[in-house]
């Protein structure tokens, strides 16, 4: 028989579904006993989905067998009523009324094209807009909005944003250098995160759009937790390897109560420049399906075209320099789209309570 720590060090590569994270690190492994007969593991999961639960039960178990043990016996604890599906209130981030984060499953999705130009067309609706760039290993916004120059930070340490474009911004690649990477842990990533949403100075602001960084880890489930998130936009492309990843990231705020505000389905298709004709390089209509799937809103479709790559890449994005360009006008109908269905969910506990 494996000893516990044995059976511990097997469960670590037990992630909880939509996440990277295992079920180790969220610390719902409360004991391990190992006996003659067999292997007993008591679960503490802070969740009441069935269908959550029962998947962990099932790769637990399928884990420990791999090991040669002949009986795994699974206990699972039933949270205090007052943790299931409870929202832990978390601190209000200066004068910002709404924070949406823009997120995708995968990366190379063109989510950070969609970020910018997406907080570029509610600026456009008159709306005052900062944008976070968190994608720390990976921060396109300086590129994309043509960002050079360092933040300053004022007497109290508080960091000062860069304005372009009417847009408040912040990144972590407006502190380093073009070809240094980015070489640190989780902690250091999320203490990051946290100081860049708490400490900068975002002033007065409608809205505060948040660029994640793509995938389901640490870094993501580090602002789902501790920042106040109206909800989540996930980008996706057409083809069914991207839509799988769609899921993790329904799940992953789901999981976290944070509502999904819809999907955006980038690179849609093709738009000829010459014979204006649209062509399907990557399949057709993926997104709107899963949305319909998950019950969720579509917001919008976007076309792949030249154009958007180009302006992104002179730091000069589309909406801003060319607002009466048929993508620009597709992303001010997505970010009208994205207003409805906040007004939407902010009212429905609303009516709820009333209903009461």
């Amino acid at each position: 028989m494996p000893t516990p720590q044995e059976v511990l060090a097997q469960l670590k590569q037990v992630t909880y579904p939509g996440f990277s994270r295992d079920i180790v690190a969220f610390g719902f492994v409360k004991d391990i006993e190992v006996g003659g007969r067999g292997v007993t593991i008591t679960l503490a999961p802070t969740t009441d989905n069935q269908d959550v639960i029962g998947e962990i039960r099932r790769r637990v178990v399928e884990t420990i067998q791999a090991m040669g043990v002949p009986m795994v016996e699974i206990v699972i604890e039933e949270p205090p009523r007052a943790a299931l599906g409870a929202i832990r209130p978390k601190p209000k981030v200066g004068n910002v009324k709404k924070i949406v984060a823009v997120a995708s499953g995968k990366g190379g999705v063109g989510k950070s094209t969609v970020a910018v130009n997406l907080a570029l067309a509610l600026r456009s609706l008159g709306r005052e807009v900062g944008l976070l760039d968190a994608d720390v290993y990976g921060p396109s916004v300086p590129v994309m909005l043509g960002l050079s120059e360092r933040p300053r930070a004022d007497e109290e340490k508080r960091i000062e944003p860069i304005e372009r474009h009417g847009l408040r911004a912040m990144s972590m690649g407006l502190f380093v250098e073009d070809a240094k990477p980015i070489i640190w842990r989780g902690p250091m990533i999320t203490k990051l995160l946290v100081e860049f949403v708490r400490n900068v100075l975002w002033g007065d602001l409608d809205y505060l759009v948040i660029d994640m960084p793509p995938g389901t880890g640490d870094a993501q489930l580090t602002i789902c937790q501790q920042v106040p998130l109206s909800g989540g936009v996930i980008v996706t492309t057409p083809q069914e390897v991207a839509l799988l990843d769609v899921k993790r990231g329904v799940t992953m705020f789901r999981e976290v109560n944070v509502p999904v505000l819809g999907v955006v389905e980038n690179m849609s298709y093709h738009l000829c420049r010459k014979c204006g004709g649209k062509h399907d390089l990557f399949g057709s209509g993926g997104g709107q399906r899963m949305a319909e799937k998950f019950g969720i809103p579509f917001l919008g479709a976007l076309p792949l075209v030249r154009e958007l790559r180009e302006a992104g890449d002179r730091g000069a994005p589309i909406v801003a320099v060319d607002p009466d360009h048929a993508l620009s006008r597709t992303f001010v109908e997505i970010a009208q789209r994205l207003e409805r269905e906040l007004e939407r969910q902010q009212a429905a506990p609303a009516r709820a309570h009333f209903l009461q």
